[in-house]
């Protein structure tokens, strides 16, 4: 029996290095760590249990049959991270380039099918050359099963996937149909077709950093939601990111302790400029509503017009939807429609209440917008909203002009609670725009049309750049001081726990994408 005991130990310390020592030093010496030092680093001590350890490839063809790893390029398993359990699985660069194979593919699918059985996220460490072409479709196939069950979990568990090195070709494809990626700045890129392939086809001459790295992902396409400025860092901000989620779809997120006090903010009270035209960092707001330093930002580089993010309120979870003055004066465009309609589903899919800010003086105008289809992506978000049955309460804080009010979470879309501060202004559009539309005539006929005009500017300012004029039809429920609004949110959300929507038999709705 010991015989047996000491081959099964040298079989897994064989498996163990991977690679070998020689191509572990490579990984190193690239500032990366190896597929084992990530999991040990990103779950608790002692509490990961390997599943697949002595898996092989099963390829006979250029040689292959003399080149067997145990493992073959992927560590999965399960193990508890703050004591929560959950599956993952690390792609070792040092086995054939983190290629992934058949069986590579069938390891990760074990896992996949394992975190959804039982109801458990599932995180995703990515460092793969791609494909392994030597076993052409074989590996294409086994991209297309993980892609399947991607689908399948999603809205059901959370999915996470963190790029730590590269990742390229159809190996995009499941990353991206997860809920949040996370990459690596200088160490990892994502991009469907390589900067040989692009020179080749468009003769643009382009470096893998320039065209799917870190920075490009989260500031020009938004692939990315996060950066990370190393592999430690990037672990921690999934262990950050996961304390917001519940474990499924069935769950709600975990809340820390939390006693009631004095939960009024009088900072509130000096943050919006008497000048209606001057910008001011909507962070300071959220600063000053949640709990303190529980702001977790997402997409922060991308669409810097809208704001979401993650934060505790009185210790429960919630999702932050907020237009961000300092970024095109909070207007809606293309892309902060999508990066907030995208953020609003995932909330919705893991039962997190959403509170929206809204200062918003309405949609960017322009040929640009028009052309990039501003009317469909902006309803992304309005659809996502309205679909939404997460608790939801919005607080105006100052503009809320044209459709952008109803798109903003307003009463007319479902929302549960809506304050505005008394700075709000809710109306078609801004006071000067409406005067010089309504009062045209008046003004183009005066003796002063300048003065004619601000005395238009002021009647109209009067009567609708005001949130009364809503809160007299029950549009918005309360016109509170700002220094109080983290205390009625608390009471608020708290009213709203255990809200229920009855939603129309069908099978899913139609969003438009």
């Amino acid at each position: 029996m010991q015989d047996k005991k000491d081959h099964l130990k040298k079989l897994t310390d064989l498996a163990k290095l991977g690679g070998g020592e020689n191509r572990i030093s490579k990984q190193h010496a690239k500032g990366k760590l190896t597929a084992r030092e990530r999991i040990h680093l990103l779950l608790d001590d002692g509490s990961f249990d390997e599943i697949g350890i002595l898996v092989t490839h099963r390829t006979k063809d250029f040689g292959m049959e003399d080149q067997i790893f145990y493992g073959d390029g992927v560590v999965t398993g399960h193990g508890t991270i703050d004591s929560r359990p959950v599956y993952i699985f690390a792609q070792d660069f040092t086995v054939f380039g983190g290629s992934l194979s058949e069986t590579h593919a069938e390891k990760i699918c074990k896992i996949m099918d394992l975190a959804m059985k039982t109801g458990l996220p599932l995180i995703g460490l990515n460092d793969s050359g791609g494909a392994r072409i030597q076993e052409g479709v074989r590996s294409l196939g086994g991209y297309a099963d993980i892609f399947y069950r991607n689908v399948q979990a999603s809205g059901v568990i959370p999915q996470i996937s963190a790029i730590m090195g590269p990742c390229a070709g159809g190996a995009v494809y499941s990353p991206a149909m997860t809920d949040f990626t996370i990459m690596v700045e200088d160490s990892s890129y994502m991009f469907v077709t390589g900067p040989n392939v692009v020179k080749t086809v468009t003769n643009e001459e382009v470096t893998s950093e320039e065209l799917g790295g870190a920075s490009a992902h989260s500031t020009k396409s938004g692939v990315t939601h996060l950066t990370a400025s190393n592999d430690l860092d990037c672990l921690n901000q999934i262990k950050t990111l996961l304390s917001y989620l519940p474990q499924n779809c069935e769950e709600k997120p975990a809340a820390l302790p939390y006693t009631l006090g004095d939960e009024i903010r009088e900072e509130l009270e000096s943050i919006i400029p008497d000048t209606a035209n001057k910008p001011y960092d909507i962070k300071s707001v959220i600063e000053g509503i949640v709990d303190t330093e529980s702001f977790f930002e997402i997409h922060k580089d991308y669409a810097e017009n809208i704001v979401v993010g993650y934060a505790r309120l009185a210790g429960k979870s919630i999702g932050i939807i907020a237009n961000q003055p300092m970024s095109l004066a909070g207007c809606l465009d293309v892309n902060s429609s999508k990066k907030a309609a995208r953020f609003t589903r995932t909330c919705d899919c893991f039962n997190v209440p959403l509170l929206v800010l809204v200062d918003v003086p309405g949609f960017l105008p322009g040929t640009d917008q028009e052309w990039n289809a501003i009317i469909t992506n902006g309803a992304k978000l309005l659809f996502a909203l309205s679909e939404a049955t997460v608790p939801r309460i919005s607080v105006i804080t100052r503009k809320a002009y044209g459709g952008a009010y109803d798109v903003m979470n307003s009463k007319h879309i479902g929302a549960d609670l809506n304050f505005a501060w008394p700075s709000a202004e809710i109306a078609v559009m801004g006071a000067k725009g409406a005067s010089e539309i309504i009062f045209r005539k008046e003004i183009a006929s005066a003796a002063d049309p300048a003065a004619k005009l601000a005395e238009k500017e002021a009647e109209y300012a009067r009567l609708f750049a005001n949130p009364y004029s809503a809160a007299e039809r029950g549009f918005v429920d309360e016109v509170i001081a700002p220094k109080d609004t983290r205390r009625k949110l608390i009471r608020g959300f708290a009213l709203l726990e255990n809200k229920a929507v009855s939603l129309p038999k069908k099978k899913h709705g139609n969003i438009p994408l």
